[in-house]
Formats: structure tokens, sequence, C-alpha cells
């Protein structure tokens, strides 16, 4: 493995500020017309972790988020654990994501999420590799509505990331995380302003 620098992993990002960062990954499963309205209109600030083939496969959909203010960023080809495999086998499927989001979307992806936050040294010297400054893990999930708590207070904390799916239950998803942030006394903000 190349002598290189890491990006850095996270779970939480450090700022003072009230706020708090929704994050939606895959692509690959639903995607409801009504979730880019929603965004559009309440202009909810949006990072999506995207597979390459689902990126591809429905490229408008995702396009139309990203017109909404939504960010794209990488989440890998295949959605396989990554820790554990060689730097070859991470930075192709890191990389390989990068290449074709870079293509599909105008932009290349700065920050990554590893598949089920599995990770290692190796899949961060990947990531930097790829041009990723940092990777991330999530301090909440939201799953049909339900905010899930990763400590027993349960209150969102000024620079959590909460982690959603598109899946069929999104919208529902969306209004909980929004709930949370703003119950927390915090507001929604894009990730990518608050890293590089």
């Amino acid at each position: 493995m190349p002598e290189s620098a890491s990006a850095m992993w996270l779970s939480r990002v450090p700022t003072t500020n009230k706020v708090a960062f929704i994050t939606i990954d895959d692509g690959a499963l639903s995607r409801k017309p009504e979730v880019i309205e929603f965004i559009r209109q309440a202009k909810i600030p949006v990072t999506m972790f995207l597979n390459s083939p689902a990126a591809t496969k429905y490229t408008p959909y995702f396009k139309a988020i990203q017109e909404a203010g939504g960010m794209v960023e990488n989440h890998t080809i295949t959605h396989t654990s990554l820790k554990g495999k060689s730097y070859e086998f991470q930075k192709k499927e890191i990389c390989g994501s990068a290449d074709k989001l870079a293509k599909l979307f105008g932009r290349r992806p700065t920050l990554f999420r590893p598949p089920f936050g599995n990770k290692d040294a190796t899949t961060l010297k990947a990531a930097h590799d790829c041009g990723a400054q940092a990777a991330f893990f999530w301090t909440q999930t939201v799953d049909k509505g339900i905010v899930r708590y990763q400590t027993s207070k349960k209150v969102v904390q000024p620079g959590d990331v909460l982690l959603m799916h598109f899946r069929p239950a999104l919208m529902d998803d969306l209004l909980g995380a929004l709930n949370a942030i703003y119950k927390s006394g915090l507001t929604p903000a894009l990730l990518e302003d608050y890293i590089g």
C-alpha cells in the first residue's frame, strides 16, 4: 500500500454552530418524486452518498435533487464492505465511483461514506487518494420516520450526522429528521459547507 495521507473519519462535524446534517445513502431502492419537491420547497440541505450504478440508472432523479440544492458524494461502486480488503480493491471501488459521479454530476465527490460504515486504515488512505477529504459514519439513523439515537441522550447535538436511505418512507424520514433537529434547537446545514 502506498504511503499517503488519509481522509478524516467523522461521525460528528466539529463545529460550535447550531447545525446538524442530513445524509441519504444508496439510491437504487426507491426514488419518490414528491421528495424532490419537498427538498426544493423547504430548501432542505441534503448530502446524497450514492452508489455509481444507481446514480447512472437514475441520473435525472438525483440531478433534480442536486438542482434543488443537494450534493452528490461517493458511496462506492458495488456497496460491498471494504474493511479488510486490499488497497487496490478499495481504491478501485472508491475511485471508480468518484470518476463516474464526476461525469454524471459535473463535480468530483470530496466526501465518502463506506458501505455499512465499515472501514479500516486502508479505506481512509484509498478514500484520500481518490480525492475525499473526509469519510463519514453517523450519529443518528432515521427509518420509517423514527430517529434512532446512538446514545441514551435522545437529542441531536451540534455537528451530528443523520443517516437515512432512499427507501419508500424517505418523506417520513426527512420529516422525522427535521423534527428532531428543530426540537434540539438546531438547523439543518449542508455537510460540504463545513468540510474542507
